[in-house]
């Protein structure tokens, strides 16, 4: 029931926007707002069942006032008067998602054991928009894991193409006490 009331209210916010063509204001706005969740006061403030909801409306409006978009900010106090406040965090990572679909955006991440150069990067674009795997674009990810000794990580939709040391490492202890145990 939860997840059917928040991905109807992201929605309703993305196709709000981009009916009045302000869809990158409405995302901005909520990357922000994203940023702010990382507090685990503010979290707790939201999803706390003591704070009344006038309360949390008037210190919500306080912080966000002049930081929000009016559209976002009125979004945001018809949650909070409907007592829904303590789903924000979702429904802010569902209009994430939704945006990226209607974008046809594919968030990828790239991990590798070192630092890798720009014109690689590239080139793992590229490959991954010929491969059709992938929605027309990236939202990539780049980050260094020195645990994966060599090779590479891909991340992307529910998928992992691991081309690391470390996992071929394991393969073949795996393989090495199945045949020792036969």
């Amino acid at each position: 029931m939860v997840s059917r009331a928040v991905s109807r209210y992201a929605k309703s916010i993305l196709d709000l926007a981009i009916e009045r063509q302000v869809l990158e204001e409405v995302k901005g706005d909520i990357d922000y707002f994203m940023q702010c969740l990382r507090s685990r006061d503010f979290l707790l403030f939201l999803r706390s069942p003591i704070i009344h909801s006038e309360k949390k409306r008037s210190i919500f409006f306080r912080i966000f006032k002049d930081k929000l978009s009016a559209m976002t900010l009125h979004f945001f106090e018809i949650i909070i008067r409907k007592g829904r406040e303590n789903i924000l965090p979702e429904i802010a990572e569902d209009i994430i998602r939704q945006y990226k679909v209607f974008k046809e955006i594919t968030s990828v991440r790239l991990i590798s054991a070192t630092p890798i150069p720009e014109a690689l990067i590239e080139e793992v674009k590229n490959k991954l928009r010929a491969s059709g795997a992938i929605r027309k674009n990236i939202d990539l990810e780049v980050k260094t894991d020195p645990n994966l000794i060599g090779g590479f990580v891909l991340e992307f939709d529910d998928k992992l193409y691991d081309a690391s040391l470390l996992y071929k490492l394991k393969q073949l202890e795996r393989q090495y006490f199945d045949q020792s145990f036969q």
